[in-house]
């Protein structure tokens, strides 16, 4: 299809906005206004690809008629390439939009720039049904699955851009009003709440359906429902149990439970009553740690509780630290069992093993210390034994950062097993009793995160990388997902969604890796051109070497000033802005304690700002000092907004690699989503020190490492910035140099190569006759690039200016050129190089090669006399090919909703086996035990299962049950055991399921984590519907099957059963006692036997 159908096909499609992939039972009944596109929207979408459409075919017809026009503006300068730059480090990195070794990705939230993170940073993420909810360090924002495709165009109210800096190519979304920084979220899909954790202490409740929002005015920010001061320190860990409680953990191993039947009445209450709400639910925690105190166990469990996980299949619940797990009973809420992260038991005799540093023991009320049996010296005793056991894995690791053992991530599958990774990359296996059973090792960085859903598991990594397993721990695939550690991960709307430490959100297809996506891979590649833009900017370079001289505001305008007007981007390197042995020494010891700079060269850079009229024209983004030499780079306002992630680096080279008189500085910076590395350079001097001067820049290329932040930042932003993981991984293999992984490398600087076979004189009148061809072929540093020596598969402009060292000061004209005793042969010491994307001389800028570059100018400023250098400078024109990421992702959506192969992939994909159940009423009583089955009926396909509560009610005599009242999360009530309550059904098998009634008569009311009141719960009878939803491997969706549990006392029990008693409701249950169970051939033998049991 020709590229105008493809167009005229797009603007039809854009009408509508494309469906999530799934679809939900509850989200049926949305008005299909909700989910239609404002004409603006659809206006504003077909524009911008109509833009990149007339932008691709302006490429094409200007490439191929190129030997009859010419571009506007000056012509590129012919340029000299050196050798050795096509393999090994000097090789360009690969790219492309659809990452070839990736499976292809929706970006709901592309990568945003650090800076518009401030303050901001995203730190968790959950799916629920119909959304996917982020925590934030300024609040809680969700994005709804119908808009999973969308983009902002045209979202707001009378024009007015309610987009956030960092987000202009995010998928739409909805934000809170300012909370202070939000650690973990966990949802009730029950209730329609979202729960999140803060690192003020405070619980805050959210609801899923903001019916007071409208749907047009995003500008609008949601409020929480409820909040309470939780703990006293931040809320680590949160997590809602198979009985609706929620558990919350925080610092010094407290652990609080928050009773459902507490919170329900909480969060019912009116808005009058809401700081009454606050306070009720604030005082009816019950206090794990103050419950075990007496049994000696309290003060094992002293270490930060990072993580609480809800085991639903056998109602448990895990904590852990990051060196020791809790096991606890989610109904009873007993400690079940301690171990540590070998697998080990603890028990009260060994304390010491198991502390996590570091030790903090939190003060209990004055109500606790009362009640506890252990006083202050066994308390200081347990802290001090804590201590030491830190010491001492700091003597035998050599730091807390260096134990591999440490827990950084913890899942329980449907399967019931409980996963748990390390900082060392190690995956371990436990059962749900805590028992260890395999282990894994597929990558050699630490683990982040897991996340699961059917039978495969995912794992991110520190290093960007996102491995998928399968439930027996077989690794099925991986991939680079972010360039930065993979903070969390979660499912919903069929995507597993990866969040990367700098706040971008992935989402892959949770088939992946599978056939579908070869199908999307080819559709997206074929619609590059609908989504690929290519942008143009100028960068002004600057390489002076001051010789500690001062210079004055008419040759910073001659350098600068005279041609920035035109350019984007400045890069300035100066050399020797102050030297000396002192200075040196200084700057040496101030480099070891991570300090920088001086008083002059700060002088130079505000001279700068001052010539480029920095504040209004240019803002100063970024700066590095090492001793003598300075690199600073401006970027023009208009492109200050696609400008970032700044980060800078040096590498001394002088005095054995320590002392900065010679060596380097870089600035790393991210412009429209590609890496830019600018390194200023001062090499050995000499003539004959060529060999030092080609080992200087090997050390520099292969050693210089960027992350520090620069001091342009206030003390605040760069607390924020050093919080958040710096990983060097790219999608480049590892060991490679960081400047290889960049897009696009300028060297500038005071090289010191000098001019080979000449005398003084000869070079003298060869530069007087402008004979630069002769001259070149003297230079030293085009003999080493041309021998691959230096700067390997390098480009520099064809020099036609006079050699720029060495000059007697404030002399004009090539007259002065050193006259003195030494008589310095004149050289071109200062020199700009540089490489980009193209691994050839010819190649078009486009998402496989998407920086291009060309000399425009390249001089030097002959008038300026205030040092023995003069000032170079060269002015480079750039095309960056870049994704227009949010008409990719409306393309993305378009293609799932349209493509008839991936249609038929999904359907054979997501087809849900077909299972019975043995019964759909159960009746218990006095402890009963009852076995329901379920039959996957499928001969091919596994069945996966999850039981949940939709509610209990109390039956009334001789009343029908009505007005079910759900627990959170779907939790089953207290006298109901239901194990497993989650599994997998295998091919024509049957799984048991053991339904049993625990007598739970007493009631306990917990005031400020003591009890305060009990009571004998009511002898009515109960009833509970069980809802048992099974689907296959990929789907969301499920078949349900429900089951009436009902409750009742001995007396009422025969009047239940018996079908001769007059006037009695006739409830006869059909469940199979244990003693009655027998083993089937196969799923007829199951239908066979149903068929002879009385239905109710």
């Amino acid at each position: 299809m020709d590229p105008w159908s493809l167009l005229q096909n797009d603007a039809a499609s854009s009408k509508t906005t494309p469906r999530p992939l799934y679809s939900h039972s509850h989200s049926s009944s949305s008005s299909d206004d909700d989910d239609a596109v404002s004409p603006s929207t659809s206006i504003q979408s077909t524009n911008r690809r109509l833009d990149c459409m007339l932008q691709f075919l302006d490429r094409k017809l200007s490439a191929d008629h190129h030997h009859e026009t010419s571009l506007s503006g000056p012509a590129p300068l012919p340029e000299f390439i050196a050798n050795g730059g096509g393999a090994g480090i000097f090789r360009p990195p690969a790219r492309a939009a659809v990452h070839p070794s990736r499976p292809p990705s929706l970006e709901l939230r592309p990568h945003p720039l650090r800076e518009t993170q401030i303050g901001r940073f995203l730190r968790n993420i959950v799916a629920t049904e119909t959304q996917l909810w982020a925590a934030s360090e300024c609040g809680i924002r969700f994005w709804s699955f119908k808009d999973l495709y969308a983009s902002w165009c045209g979202v707001g109210e009378g024009g007015v851009d309610v987009r956030s800096g960092g987000d202009e190519e995010s998928a739409p979304f909805r934000e809170s009003v300012w909370t202070p920084p939000a650690l973990c979220l966990v949802p009730d899909e029950g209730n329609r709440l979202v729960w999140s954790g803060h690192k003020d202490g405070k619980i805050r409740c959210w609801q899923m359906d903001y019916q007071s929002l409208d749907d047009h005015k995003w500008s609008n920010r949601f409020k929480e429902c409820l909040s309470w001061q939780a703990h006293r320190g931040p809320v680590l860990s949160l997590t809602i149990t198979s009985y609706g409680d929620l558990w919350s953990g925080s610092e010094g191993g407290v652990i609080k439970i928050w009773p459902w039947e507490a919170v329900e009445k909480s969060i019912h209450m009116s808005e009058e009553e809401r700081p009454m709400a606050a306070i009720h639910v604030e005082r009816s925690y019950v206090d794990l740690r103050s419950q075990l105190s007496t049994s000696g166990f309290g003060n094992m469990l002293t270490s930060d509780i990072k993580y609480l996980v809800s085991d639903t299949s056998r109602a448990k619940v895990w904590s852990a630290g990051y060196f020791s797990y809790a096991l606890w009973d989610a109904r009873s809420r007993e400690l079940l069992n301690v171990l540590n992260s070998d697998g080990q038991m603890e028990n009260r005799s060994d304390l010491s093993s198991i502390q996590d540093f570091p030790v903090e023991l939190v003060a209990s009320s004055r109500k606790d210390k009362t009640q506890s049996s252990i006083g202050f010296f066994q308390r200081s005793r347990n802290a001090l034994m804590g201590a030491a056991d830190a010491v001492r894995r700091v003597a035998t690791k050599g730091g807390f950062g260096d134990d591999n053992r440490r827990t950084e991530a913890l899942v329980v599958t449907i399967d019931g097993m409980i996963w748990t990774g390390y900082s060392s990359g190690l995956l371990v296996q436990w059962d749900g009793n805590g028992n260890r059973m395999q282990e894994f090792l597929y990558h050699s960085f630490a683990v982040q995160c897991f996340c699961t859903f059917g039978m495969q598991i995912w794992v991110g990594y520190v290093s960007g990388t996102v491995q998928v397993l399968d439930l027996k721990g077989n690794l099925i695939g991986g991939w680079m997902a972010h360039s930065s550690p993979i903070v969390k991960m979660t499912v919903g709307a069929g995507y597993v969604f990866a969040l990367a430490s700098h706040g971008g959100i992935r989402g892959w297809n949770i088939t992946s890796p599978g056939p579908l996506d070869n199908v999307l891979h080819s559709e997206l590649s074929g619609k590059e051109f609908l989504y690929t833009k290519i942008e143009n900017i100028k960068i002004l370079t600057g390489t002076w070497n001051v010789g500690q001289e001062k210079a004055s505001q008419d040759s910073l305008a001659s350098w600068l000033g005279s041609v920035a007007s035109d350019v984007g981007l400045v890069v300035v390197g100066l050399q020797e802005v102050e030297m000396g042995a002192g200075f040196l020494a200084m700057s040496a010891a101030k480099e070891t304690v991570g300090l920088e700079g001086s008083s002059v060269g700060q002088w130079w850079l505000d001279m700068i700002d001052k010539t480029l009229d920095e504040g209004s024209t240019f803002e100063r983004i970024g700066s590095r000092q090492l001793a003598g030499m300075v690199i600073a780079v401006w970027a023009k306002t208009n492109i200050r907004f696609h400008v970032g992630d700044v980060d800078v680096a040096a590498v001394p080279c002088g005095f054995g690699r320590a002392i900065g008189n010679k060596g380097a500085v870089g600035l790393r910076i991210r412009v429209y989503d590609r890496i830019m590395c600018f390194v200023n350079c001062h090499f050995a001097a000499h003539l004959d020190a060529v060999n030092r001067r080609n080992a200087d820049f090997d050390h520099v290329y292969r050693t210089m490492s960027f992350g520090r932040p620069t001091n342009l930042l206030n003390a605040t932003a760069a607390g924020t910035l050093s919080s958040i993981p710096i990983f060097r991984g790219t999608n480049s293999a590892e060991g490679m140099p960081e400047l290889s992984e960049a897009d696009m490398i300028i060297f500038l600087g005071d090289f010191n190569y000098r001019l080979d076979d000449i005398s003084y004189d000869e070079a003298r009148d060869f530069v007087s006759q402008r004979c630069f061809d002769w001259l070149r072929e003297k230079d030293q540093l085009r003999a080493e690039m041309e021998a691959g020596n230096a700067f390997q598969g390098m480009r520099e402009a064809i020099i036609t200016f006079p050699p720029t060292y060495k000059f007697e000061r404030h002399q004009a004209g090539l007259a002065g050129y050193d006259s003195g005793e030494k008589k310095r042969i004149p050289a071109w010491c200062d020199r700009i190089l540089y490489r980009d994307n193209r691994s050839s001389s010819v190649a078009e800028c486009s998402l496989q090669c998407p920086v291009v570059s060309s000399v425009l100018q390249y001089e030097a400023c002959m008038d300026v006399t205030d040092s023995d250098h003069k000032p170079v400078r060269c002015i480079f024109s750039t095309d960056i090919a870049r994704v227009d990421e949010s008409i990719r992702r409306q393309e993305f959506g378009e293609i799932l909703e349209s493509n008839e192969k991936i249609k038929c992939l999904l359907k054979e994909l997501y087809k849900i086996p077909e299972t019975i159940i043995s019964t759909n009423n159960i009746i218990l009583q006095n402890q009963d035990t009852l076995i329901l089955r379920i039959t996957n009926k499928s001969a091919e396909d596994n069945a996966l299962f999850e039981i949940l509560c939709e509610g209990q009610c109390t039956v009334m005599e001789h009343q029908k049950a009505t007005n079910h009242q759900l627990r959170g999360s779907f939790g089953l009530p207290r006298w109901l055991e239901v194990s497993p309550a989650t599994g997998i059904i295998r091919p024509d098998e049957i799984v048991e399921v053991s339904v049993h009634d625990e007598e739970f008569q007493t009631l306990e009311e917990f005031v400020d984590g003591v009890v305060q009141n009990s009571w004998c719960e009511d002898s009515r009878d109960k009833e509970a519907i069980l809802v048992v939803k099974v689907h296959g491997n990929y789907t969301v969706q499920a078949r349900d099957h429900r089951v009436r549990v009902h409750h009742c006392y001995s007396s009422k029990k025969n009047q239940m059963i018996d079908p001769q008693s007059n006037g009695s409701r006739h409830i006869q249950g059909s469940a199979l006692h244990r003693s009655d169970f027998q083993r089937f051939s196969s799923s007829l033998d199951v239908v066979d036997q149903l068929q002879k049991l009385k239905s109710p």
